[in-house]
């Protein structure tokens, strides 16, 4: 088992250096300004796209509220609890305020990766798929790209980050009914195995239910934490952003490490540009893809802006943290001593509150965060295994039982190592995704121009991929290209299409 540690920590160490945290930043901006911000001034579109119904024929496919909760069940995990927790150990309060940052350029990063898995979707058996790796083939022309990010699926969220997931939960789980470690993580393979092997239809049905309610819970336990210390609400923002901003700060020591970790589980937590993401919102029905593309930018809105902010002011507000001092030994903050750092710092800012019920409440809370997250990580390797394989049961078997072994593993291994595995994961997608969104960033913009004509000429956007140059091998968009042929939008003089399609 050490080399096993030594060798994830090595390999993370590479993956995980200054350069990725730089790219991803330069990407978010990037795509901030060639969108013109379009995560901030088509906001109101994200909620109206929400609840669209735009029906094709396909039999298996998600509506786009579907994705949309599957999405935000991905994104909302022990990466908004744990993750946050560990941001503010090693990088201090001002942590939390750079995840606000990463997610706000991020989003623009989603929409673009979003939009761009929706536009080369493709079709099997009447079910709808997609995702960065359909890009990178049929967009870049690259399929050994699309191979490498289909297998860094695999090994990152399906079986690495599964680990990760899993350990969180079952660290909660233990720490409130005394139980072994190992016979959470059976009970969870379990249970995520049962929705998982009902494929898409039966992942689609348990996420719209689930979502919304555990964010519900957790937000109301949220703000009542922040209710009982709301005269201290001043002084910790005032410190948040202080430390942030300032290496003049009392946290000035770790300035750089605080803007790393910031990014880092930033990332982590709302997944914007490492193509998680696409994989599950391409399966969504929608008539454009930008639609999709700016539901998924409110996701991670929802994500990182809502619910990490409820977990790190929390946390703050309660005292219920350490800060590592990176220079020296020890501790700049030691507000919880003797406990590790992760999901323990908000059950402690629980217990602060609601007494001996924080603990089983917390385990409760991360349990469904993170069972949320396992079954979408289960339809990532259904898409990762078709794109590889094509549809073939066995296919499906061997990545299913890949995140189930990937959950049993999260109850044996120590918890810093596992952290490590989810880090790893991430960063092997980032990498290949970054790549292939910023190559094809001039067709994710031609995209983008298209929907705002139409809505400029008071349509409501339609897509169709031979007007940008997409082909369409297997008529994905055939019933929306005949709808706008129907509406008269190839004579409209307005929309500026060269040509009819025939």
């Amino acid at each position: 088992m050490e080399a096993f540690n030594n060798f994830i920590n090595g390999l993370n160490n590479i993956i995980w250096s200054d350069a990725l945290v730089f790219a991803l930043l330069a990407v978010h901006i990037f795509f901030t300004i060639g969108t013109k911000g379009a995560q901030f001034r088509l906001f109101k579109q994200m909620f109206k796209h929400l609840f669209e119904k735009d029906e094709s024929s396909a039999e298996i496919k998600m509506t786009p509220y579907q994705a949309f909760a599957a999405t935000v069940g991905c994104r909302v995990g022990t990466g908004n609890i744990a993750g946050v927790a560990t941001a503010i150990y090693f990088g201090g309060p001002g942590a939390v305020v750079w995840m606000w940052i990463t997610a706000l350029f991020g989003a623009a990063s989603s929409l673009i990766e979003s939009l761009l898995g929706s536009a080369y979707k493709d079709r099997y058996d009447n079910e709808i798929c997609g995702g960065p790796a359909y890009y990178m083939e049929r967009g870049l022309k690259c399929k050994p790209l699309g191979v490498i990010f289909a297998l860094s699926t695999l090994i990152g969220p399906v079986f690495m980050m599964a680990a990760l997931q899993t350990k969180t939960t079952v660290v909660a789980l233990s720490d409130a009914f005394g139980i072994s470690e190992i016979i959470f993580a059976v009970l969870m393979t379990v249970l995520v195995a049962a929705v998982v092997c009902g494929g898409l239809k039966r992942i689609a049905k348990a996420a719209e239910i689930i979502a919304p309610i555990m964010c519900a819970i957790f937000l109301g336990i949220g703000l009542i934490i922040i209710a009982v210390n709301l005269k201290k609400i001043p002084a910790t923002l005032a410190l948040m952003f202080q430390s942030a901003f300032s290496m003049k700060s009392m946290y000035g020591a770790i300035f750089g490490t605080m803007v790393k970790w910031g990014i880092k589980r930033g990332l982590y937590s709302n997944d914007a540009g490492d193509g998680m993401g696409p994989v599950v919102s391409s399966s969504a029905d929608c008539a454009h893809p930008v639609k999709q593309g700016l539901v998924q930018s409110l996701s991670v809105y929802i994500d990182t802006l809502l619910v990490c902010s409820v977990t790190g002011i929390s946390i703050l507000l309660a005292g219920t943290y350490n800060v590592a001092n990176a220079a020296e030994t020890g501790f700049i903050t030691e507000g919880l001593a003797g406990v590790e750092y992760g999901v323990l710092y908000m059950t402690a800012a629980m217990e602060s509150v609601m007494g001996r019920l924080g603990s089983p409440m917390m385990a409760f809370i991360i349990s469904v965060f993170v069972f949320s997250t396992l079954i979408a990580y289960g339809y990532q390797a259904d898409v990762s295994m078709n794109y590889l394989f094509g549809k073939k049961k066995w296919a499906t078997f061997i990545g299913r039982g890949l995140l189930l072994a990937g959950i049993l593993l999260g109850g044996i291994v120590n918890g810093q190592v596992v952290w490590a595995m989810g880090d790893t994961g991430a960063g092997m997608m980032a990498w290949t995704n970054l790549l292939a969104i910023v190559l094809l960033a001039p067709m994710a913009f031609k995209i983008l121009k298209d929907y705002e004509k139409q809505r400029k000429a008071g349509l409501d956007p339609i897509f169709d991929p031979s007007t940008v140059g997409i082909d369409d091998p297997n008529g994905v968009w055939t019933e929306w290209v005949e709808k706008k042929k129907r509406r008269g939008d190839y004579e409209n003089p307005e929309l500026g299409y060269r040509e009819r399609v025939k």
